[in-house]
C-alpha cells in the first residue's frame, strides 16, 4: 500500500497504468450492468406474460372447482403482479441499460485516448495535459452516472468565506 502523503511520480508508465486501470474498470462494470439489464428485461417479459396467464386461467372452471387450486391462483396472481411492479421500478430506478451503454462508451473513449497517447512520440507527450484529460473523462462519467441514477446533478457545496 502506498503512502498517501508521498508525492506521486508522474511518468509515462504511471499514465499508461491509470488508463489501463480505468479501462478495465469501465469494461468490468459494463458487463455487470449488461447482465442486470438483460436479466431484468427477461424477467419483466416472463412475469408480464405469467400474470396474464395466471389471471386468465384463474377464471377457468377446472381451477374454480378445485378449492386448493382456486386459492393458489387467487394468491399467485397478485404476488406475481407485485413482483413485476417491483422489478419494473428497480429497472427504471437503476437504469442498467443506460449505464451499460455509457460504461461501454467511456471504456472505448479511454481506449481511444490511450491509443493516441501511445502513438504520440515520447518527446511530444504532455504528461500534465494527459493526466488532466484522463481525469476529466472519469469525472464527467461520474457526474453523468449520478445525474442518470439520482436524476439530479451532484454539486459540491461552496465554502462560505468569513
Amino acid at each position: 500500500m502506498s503512502d498517501p502523503n508521498q508525492p506521486v511520480v508522474v511518468d509515462e508508465a504511471y499514465i499508461l497504468k491509470r488508463y489501463q486501470n480505468q479501462i478495465a474498470y469501465y469494461w468490468s462494470v459494463s458487463k455487470v450492468n449488461k447482465r442486470a439489464y438483460k436479466r431484468f428485461r427477461s424477467w419483466t417479459i416472463i412475469l408480464g406474460a405469467l400474470v396474464t396467464l395466471i389471471s386468465s386461467m384463474s377464471a377457468a372452471e377446472f381451477i374454480q372447482s378445485v378449492e386448493w387450486l382456486r386459492i393458489l391462483f387467487a394468491i399467485a396472481t397478485p404476488v406475481v403482479a407485485a413482483t413485476l411492479a417491483i422489478m419494473g421500478g428497480m429497472g427504471q430506478n437503476f437504469h442498467w441499460g443506460a449505464t451499460w451503454r455509457d460504461m461501454v462508451l467511456n471504456a472505448s473513449r479511454l481506449e481511444k485516448e490511450r491509443d493516441r497517447f501511445m502513438a504520440t512520440p515520447s518527446e511530444k507527450r504532455d504528461l500534465k495535459k494527459e493526466l488532466d484529460l484522463l481525469n476529466t473523462i472519469v469525472i464527467e462519467e461520474t457526474q453523468n452516472f449520478f445525474q442518470r441514477v439520482l436524476e439530479s446533478e451532484v454539486k459540491p457545496k461552496e465554502k462560505e468565506t468569513s
